[in-house]
């Protein structure tokens, strides 16, 4: 494997990483010539890959030279799959029996205008003492002083409340949530009323949401971090913008990094190798300045490869100079 270079050298022992997927899928993956309705349309061969947030943010640090641990609720035949092809990929897998079979996803290509069609299925529904169970089985594998990565959608019946519950016991264990999630749990968080996670994310979309008109510039994305920081969602509020990179603020800073100019392939799974890449960062204890910049490089090197595959570490390394971190 070739190992992510980063651009200096951080001593100490890297933090455990715990990465959390409750609603996994076999993510499947291929082009077509084009994309017609009422007609069939026969696809190349496609590529098969672990899908769902959490999975993927641990494949993202895995490419990139770190290892974490992958709690990911697994169900039926579709769910022995996922762990195959996770083992496959050197992950250490902590399998959660879900309640029922792991859900697919489907991402087509058109080869005539390069446009890009996903389709996700719901997954099986939970009901309360599934979750009850899953969230007792992810604190008992948080270790102390761990980095505890909550990513993905929540699967259909869990409550949204599951999330700063989970903040506040993981936190009394002394671990460090990394939270990326969207819908009710984001506004949850976004509210500043309960337990928080050490580091929040979304993408610009999901900030519109929160303030209820498209976000501007960069300047008004930075105010709404800011703003998030002052009502108490996270003490590192990050939001995604594309094409334009990413902003990071914190009580006492407020940072960009703009994404790389390279050939788009594949959007998919570039937010999580972002979070992968950010996480790693912040388990070798490294400057939140440099955190960003390695993070939006792996980004845009996760956009350069076909359907599913996240991003070559060669090229993460490479852009890592084309997306410097600098004040706003």
């Amino acid at each position: 494997m070739v190992q992510f270079t980063f651009s200096r050298s951080t001593a100490g022992v890297m933090r455990d990483i715990l990465t959390v997927t409750l609603n996994p899928s076999l993510d499947l993956a291929a082009d077509v010539a084009s994309v017609e309705p009422n007609q069939k349309l026969r696809c190349e061969m496609p590529h098969t890959d672990p899908g769902g947030g959490g999975t993927n943010v641990s494949r993202a640090i895995r490419l990139l030279g770190g290892m974490s641990r992958t709690f990911v609720a697994l169900g039926g035949a579709t769910g022995d799959r996922v762990e195959e092809l996770l083992i496959e990929a050197g992950l250490d897998v902590i399998r959660h029996e879900a309640p029922d079979e792991t859900r697919q996803s489907l991402v087509v290509t058109s080869k005539t205008t390069g446009d890009q069609y996903r389709f996700m299925l719901p997954g099986p529904k939970w009901f309360p003492l599934d979750s009850t169970a899953a969230e007792a089985a992810i604190v008992e594998a948080a270790k102390p002083d761990s980095l505890v990565v909550l990513s993905g959608s929540l699967p259909p019946g869990m409550p949204p409340q599951v999330m700063p519950d989970l903040c506040e016991r993981l936190a009394e264990k002394g671990a460090q949530v990394v939270a990326d999630t969207s819908g009710p749990a984001l506004h949850l968080f976004a509210s500043g009323e309960g337990p928080r996670p050490h580091v929040l994310r979304m993408n610009h979309f999901e900030g519109s949401e929160i303030v209820g008109h498209p976000l501007g510039d960069l300047k008004e994305t930075a105010d709404l971090a800011s703003e998030l920081i002052e009502r108490g969602a996270a003490d590192i509020v990050i939001v995604a913008r594309g094409p334009e990179g990413s902003v990071l603020a914190t009580k006492d800073q407020r940072l960009h990094s703009h994404a790389a100019e390279v050939p788009v392939r594949s959007k998919v799974g570039a937010g999580d190798t972002f979070v992968g890449s950010f996480t790693l960062s912040l388990a070798q204890g490294r400057p939140l300045d440099e955190a960003l910049s390695h993070a939006v490089a792996a980004a845009s090197a996760a956009v350069m490869t076909e359907g599913t595959l996240l991003c070559r570490p060669e090229d993460a390394a490479r852009l890592i100079a084309h997306c410097p971190a600098r004040p706003i």
